[in-house]
């Protein structure tokens, strides 16, 4: 199986690229190699590969600064993808598209199913329901939402706590945004799996919900953060965390109150257990102790 990647040095390619099945023949392109905000770039990357499947992990991500850039947002985050299932269709491959909980306004207290429908708040969850709707109306195509995505590497909001705690002497964060934590690792096994399902020959759903089990605040999350650096060897110490509301933390973007993804259904199809958050925190935390100690830092 021949799988084009985007996004590759990005977190979760970087899982993607580590976890790679055996008979993978993996194809992950330098941002120089293929240019997500040229369509043609994108064109010309199906062209050349052929892959079976592409991956399109690679998006603009920075949901404030969207809101000072929407052109250049919707040309990475819609209109490639909306390039990749053009080409796809006359070379018979398939797109796995990596969605967000940000399609959704928040508004309706209780988790979002598939086929729940997409209401976003700000450029960026825009932009990623427009690629959604263009990608769904080729028939090749499966859309994978997932919520708050971290890992041991990259630009990500455990990341971001870890140096907080340490420089402050408190961090406030917001505690009325509730979701659910989704590790890197956990999305790249369902990536994996979604292609080997669909290898096997089943028949799979237009568009699937992952996150990791169990919901969680902002505030709960950054207090895990804290507790668990410290109790595996991250942090020495740790500055307490204080709730505060969306209101007292404004940013340019709007941010659904409450996006739990309903994912229950994507696990039983796919055969893939889900991991409470808590315990995927601790798992990635001590992958980033262990990347410390070998770089000298621990």
């Amino acid at each position: 199986m021949r799988v084009l990647l985007t996004g590759g040095s990005g977190q979760l390619g970087q899982a993607l690229q580590a976890l790679r099945p055996a008979g993978v023949d993996l194809i992950a392109p330098t941002r120089r190699e293929l240019d997500l905000a040229d369509t043609e770039s994108c064109r010309r990357a199906i062209r050349q590969h052929c892959p079976h499947w592409v991956i399109n992990a690679g998006a603009y991500t920075a949901v404030d600064r969207a809101e000072s850039e929407p052109s250049l947002v919707h040309a990475v985050n819609s209109e490639a993808p909306a390039a990749f299932v053009d080409a796809l269709a006359l070379t018979g491959g398939r797109l796995l598209q990596l969605s967000t909980d940000f399609v959704f306004s928040g508004c309706q207290g209780s988790p979002y199913a598939p086929d729940h429908e997409t209401n976003p708040l700000g450029v960026y969850g825009a932009s990623k329901a427009s690629a959604e709707r263009q990608v769904l109306r080729w028939g090749g195509s499966v859309v994978l939402r997932t919520s708050w995505v971290y890992g041991p590497v990259g630009h990500n909001f455990v990341q971001t706590m870890l140096r907080l705690l340490v420089e402050r002497e408190q961090v406030s964060v917001v505690s009325d945004q509730v979701s659910c934590p989704t590790s890197t690792q956990g999305l790249a096994q369902v990536c994996w799996s979604v292609l080997m399902k669909d290898a096997e020959g089943i028949d799979l759903p237009s568009v699937l919900h992952w996150s990791d089990a169990g919901v969680a605040s902002w505030y709960d999350f950054a207090t895990a953060i804290a507790e668990l650096a410290v109790e595996e060897g991250v942090l020495r110490a740790s500055a307490p965390v204080i709730p505060i509301a969306t209101t007292a933390y404004p940013t340019s973007a709007r941010r659904p109150s409450f996006s739990l993804l309903e994912s229950a259904p994507t696990a039983e199809l796919l055969d893939v257990e889900r991991q409470h958050w808590r315990a995927a925190l601790r798992a990635v935390l001590q992958a980033h102790r262990l990347r410390l100690r070998s770089t000298g830092y621990l």
